[in-house]
């Protein structure tokens, strides 16, 4: 920008936001495409668009699994704040199941941490957040959503401000299969 001859540099500010991730969701988005995100090169990613303000990832935990744990220790060394439960063990005809639902505690915390944001970032593809965008929408909130095209499901898409698909990410945002993370 020029005024008066003088140039100076116009500082754009950044959407403040906080990134909320389904690590269940995720976890299978992941196995679907076929390759691993690098949560070190999304937050580079995110922050050159947005003022992040806090990264949580929510997960079940089954009793006695270290290299989940050893996971969550990464994550926590670069920034991403674990939410963990224990997985629920439920029997069905077929076979055991593992299961940890979040949607409840992912919507508690977006609704009560809203203030003072100007977007959320939800990385997910689960209709069950359709009614908590609406609302945050009512809100006035900016709602993107990270996922993937085949996961995404369509009344999250159509609810959503902006949605980004993970496969055009890729290059961006792959983990590296010869780097393992590594937690302090």
């Amino acid at each position: 920008m020029i005024s008066n001859g003088v140039k100076t540099r116009v500082k754009i500010k950044k959407p403040k936001t906080r990134v909320f991730i389904d690590g269940a969701n995720i976890f299978y988005t992941q196995k679907d495409l076929g390759w691993t995100i690098d949560w070190e090169k999304v937050i580079d990613f995110l922050n050159k668009s947005w003022e992040v303000l806090g990264i949580k990832y929510y997960t079940g935990i089954r009793a006695g699994d270290d290299k989940m744990r050893r996971y969550l220790k990464y994550l926590d060394v670069i920034g991403v704040i674990p939410v963990t439960k224990p997985l629920k063990k439920i029997k069905t005809k077929k076979g055991t199941i593992f299961k940890s639902n979040f949607d409840v505690e992912m919507t508690t915390d977006i609704l009560l941490e809203r203030k003072g944001l100007d977007e959320i970032i939800l990385f997910t593809g689960d209709s069950d957040f359709h009614s908590l965008v609406k609302k945050l929408k009512d809100f006035g909130k900016k709602v993107v959503v990270f996922s993937s095209r085949k996961m995404i499901a369509w009344e999250l898409k159509l609810s959503v401000s902006e949605y980004i698909f993970l496969e055009d990410l890729k290059q961006k945002i792959i983990r590296n299969k010869n780097l393992r993370p590594k937690a302090e």
